[in-house]
């Protein structure tokens, strides 16, 4: 009992040093940014007509204010040192990359609030006697919310969700009708949120921590033009081509990752899903590679039985697992969700374009031997041409159904005319071979 004592009144000293650690820092850092901001000649804004129609309404001062509230009991109801320490650093994280975009990128709110009186009138003067109408993109108040939300949602159940739900709703159109925001400020606010969530995941590493290192040169310099490309063109045309600022930076998160992260950056989960953060973040290339996948597969059937219960396919809808009836699935695309699937699910992730390690060849050929016992099963990645084929060619290597890769590679082509295994993957099955070889 006395351990137990000791361990919470530890925790509890941790959250106050935070707290008051986090709230200085805040503080501080916001004032520096509204004071250089002021001193500077070169402010702009990013407003867009139809925002002149936003109403003032006085009484969502209220829900703006209650994110103060939110943001402190947060970190003292956090309940274990896992918990506190995630929470702390994406509150942590937030506020520096938004100070760093105030101070780089400098805009103005635009609009002229009427003089307000009574309790709403107060809570107006209280804000103004701090906030300044700078510090807009990304709105940190909206970025905040997004973590808060993430951090509540995991403690209310049934109806009290629900209630969570429509207060940070509020919270959000808040930031717009106490005319403390333009609009622009509010997409770019969920997508710092949502990055924090994903810089400090809840159940992994974070991909600064499990740091890969594939150094894909050539794919990441692709996906980094495709960054810059379209950068330019948002800033070029502006208006609503802004939109392709979240191509930009999911284009941006690619390319870190096959040069840094790897599979890591994509956190695709065990289930095959991604949580709903890195799915906003990730969301225009998800787009884009499913349409790609369809495109390229498009003349093909989606699955082929290569033998024993052993399928290959692109990555599956919920029409091919419903038709096919597959009783397990092994999965090699770490860049797209697989549709809800109540079978056996097997993930090894794999960089689209990359060949597979011999690791990932002896792990992912022991589990299409274990999962093809029970049935029929997909050995899938997103168009079923190299990665999922790779794997099938390692396990009938392994299970000596062929006498060689060359034959393997035939008959895998023989049943699947349009896969491609690259040099590089025929060298790397061919060390593989030669450790089966030797094993045996």
């Amino acid at each position: 009992m006395d351990r137990v004592k000791r361990r919470f009144d530890k925790l509890t000293i941790y959250k106050l040093v935070w707290l008051v650690s986090l709230t200085i820092f805040f503080f501080t850092s916001y004032n520096f940014a509204n004071w250089f901001t002021a001193t500077r000649s070169d402010i702009g804004n990013i407003v867009f007509g139809w925002e002149r129609s936003i109403p003032l309404w006085p009484w969502t001062i209220v829900p703006y204010w209650s994110i103060d509230l939110m943001y402190g009991l947060a970190i003292l109801l956090a309940y274990s040192y896992r918990t506190l320490k995630i929470l702390c650093f994406r509150l942590l994280s937030a506020q520096i990359i938004c100070i760093i975009c105030f101070l780089l990128f400098p805009l103005k709110f635009s609009f002229e609030r009427p003089a307000l009186d009574g309790l709403y009138g107060g809570l107006f003067d209280i804000l103004m006697g701090f906030d300044k109408p700078f510090n807009q993109a990304p709105s940190l108040h909206v970025t905040l919310l997004v973590i808060l939300w993430k951090f509540y949602a995991s403690y209310f159940r049934s109806g009290w969700r629900y209630i969570l739900h429509i207060w940070c709703l509020l919270i959000g159109i808040s930031v717009l009708t106490t005319w403390q925001h333009h609009f622009f400020d509010i997409p770019t606010g969920v997508w710092v949120g949502c990055f924090c969530i994903w810089l400090w995941p809840d159940h992994a590493l974070s991909p600064i921590k499990n740091c890969q290192r594939p150094k894909q040169y050539l794919w990441s310099s692709i996906y980094f033009l495709l960054f810059l490309l379209s950068l330019c063109i948002a800033i070029y045309f502006y208006y609503w081509a802004l939109w392709l600022l979240w191509f930009s930076g999911a284009f941006l998160l690619v390319s870190v990752n096959y040069l840094l992260f790897g599979v890591a950056g994509f956190q695709k989960q065990v289930n095959g899903h991604f949580n709903l953060a890195t799915t906003i973040l990730y969301l225009p290339y998800f787009i884009i590679m499913w349409i790609n996948s369809r495109l390229w597969t498009f003349k093909n059937r989606s699955v082929d039985l290569i033998c024993d219960n052993v399928y290959l396919g692109r990555i599956p809808a919920n029409n091919a697992l419903q038709s096919n009836h597959f009783i397990s699935i092994v999965d090699l695309c770490a860049e797209l969700p697989i549709t809800q699937f109540k079978g056996y699910y097997h993930l090894i992730p794999v960089l689209d374009m990359t060949p597979l390690t011999i690791k990932q060849c002896k792990d992912v050929a022991e589990i299409i031997e274990q999962y093809h016992q029970q049935g029929k099963l997909l050995v899938c990645c997103a168009l079923g041409y190299s990665r999922s084929a790779t794997a099938i060619i390692a396990w009938l290597l392994l299970t000596k159904r062929v006498p060689s890769l060359d034959t393997a590679i035939a008959m895998v082509k023989a049943r699947r005319s349009t896969i491609v295994i690259s040099a590089k993957q025929r060298l790397i099955l061919s060390d593989w071979l030669l450790q089966i070889d030797k094993g045996s």
